[in-house]
């Protein structure tokens, strides 16, 4: 195979690689963009290509966190990673330990870890990784990655997240959430939230609302009372797995992305709904909606008798 060949079979596996360390779908392309421009212009052939590709994502994805971790901390209200609509790489025996790290909730935990850290997990715990090719990925010996996957994992154990794990349920309890949200039904809606829900919203401080809404009665009232003017002014929810979890695509009435949701079901009741409004995060979703044009279309709509 040409190096080209060799280097496009094994892209999915390094965008999943660096999306994982860094939560950001255009900074992951860029990492593995420029992957291959250090790939291509190599003097000589490596005499393994997934090992030097691997190293070569993971440190440049190490180094862009590292940058990146200075703007979040001055982000404006809740931050969550851009949003996922299917993962490009598949591995039946790793497909649980996939799935599990592509969820916001584990996305979120894995903010907590230094970037050698999450490297560190993401290569072990995630991508099952022997501790030579993690020691040669990031740079330090074999016995310090496995002290810091030892952290690492203590860290992870500690929140994980814990989700249904029966998929057909998970869908079936999404798509009645979402029928509910259309309607507007606060009883259907209560009847399937967790009592201490909460809807959480990442605007980026240009869209939207920065104080999350906790509680079952609240969050009901709240969803209740803005989805179904959205629909009456011709938006669609479109219900989508999103970083592996059930989820949906809001759209306005042209088919533009207003924002994504992602649902944390638990125990057979939605718990946590996440909305990433932030149209800096949705991009590589399609065209993207002028969401203040679309909430000031949805407020007036409230106001008019249905």
């Amino acid at each position: 195979m040409t190096r080209e060949q060799e280097f496009e079979a094994l892209r999915p596996l390094l965008f999943s690689i660096s999306y994982r360390i860094l939560g950001s779908v255009t900074e992951a392309e860029d990492a593995v963009q420029e992957t291959w421009l250090r790939y291509a212009t190599a003097s000589t052939q490596p005499r393994s290509t997934r090992p030097f590709l691997s190293t070569t994502v993971t440190r440049i994805s190490i180094d862009v966190l590292r940058s990146a971790r200075v703007r979040r901390e001055e982000y404006i209200g809740p931050w969550f990673p851009e949003p996922l609509l299917a993962d490009p790489y598949q591995d039946p025996e790793r497909a649980a330990e996939l799935t599990e790290s592509l969820s916001m909730a584990a996305l979120l935990l894995l903010e907590r870890l230094s970037p050698l850290e999450r490297a560190v997990f993401v290569l072990r715990e995630v991508f099952d990784f022997g501790f030579p090719e993690v020691a040669s990925a990031v740079g330090r010996s074999e016995a310090a990655c496995r002290q810091l996957a030892s952290r690492a994992r203590r860290h992870m154990r500690d929140d994980r997240p814990r989700f249904e794990t029966d998929r057909g349920k998970r869908e079936e309890l999404a798509g009645r959430f979402l029928d509910a949200l259309k309607e507007g039904d606060v009883d259907g809606l209560r009847e399937l939230l967790a009592a201490d829900a909460q809807l959480v919203s990442d605007g980026g401080g240009k869209v939207g609302g920065t104080i999350p809404v906790y509680g079952v009665e609240r969050v009901a009232r709240v969803l209740a009372a803005n989805i179904p003017p959205l629909t009456r002014i011709g938006a669609v929810l479109e219900a989508h797995e999103v970083n592996g979890q059930p989820g949906a695509i809001v759209r306005d009435r042209d088919g533009r992305v207003v924002n994504a949701w992602t649902l944390d079901i638990i125990d057979g009741r939605v718990q946590t709904i996440r909305s990433v409004i932030n149209p800096d995060k949705l991009g590589h979703l399609g065209p993207v909606a002028d969401a203040h044009a679309v909430i000031h279309e949805k407020n007036q709509a409230r106001r008019r008798p249905t």
